[in-house]
């Protein structure tokens, strides 16, 4: 596999740890790995975890039950000789909509 494919199928990889339903399955480099749940019926179900990516700790809002495998995400990248040093977003909270896990948006208060 060339570097480009790779780095394209962690980056999908990573979209798809965020975005995945209990339905879809998600990929590592090409592996087959069980899906990230997101499924939800309240706030409560959901939770922030670190799902990881090829720059390390990456958080996103999944089930509180989901489990999640950071470490294979990082020696996959490690395997290929893919890293980057990059940010991630700051998740306040987690909330459900629609039945998915998503994160809280910051709320701005204007001065007055």
């Amino acid at each position: 596999m060339t570097r480009w494919a790779l780095i394209i199928g962690l980056t999908g990889w990573l979209v798809s740890a965020c975005t995945a339903s209990a339905e879809s399955p998600t990929s590592v480099a090409g592996s087959s790995t069980s899906p990230i749940s997101r499924v939800c019926q309240n706030d409560a179900d959901c939770a922030i975890k670190n799902v990881g990516n090829c720059c390390g700790y990456y958080p996103a809002c999944v089930h509180k039950d989901a489990e999640t495998f950071p470490e294979r995400v990082a020696a996959e990248c490690a395997k290929h000789g893919v890293s980057s040093i990059c940010g991630f977003p700051e998740i306040p909270g987690c909330r459900c909509a629609a039945g998915q896990c998503e994160a809280k948006t910051l709320e701005h208060h204007p001065h007055e």
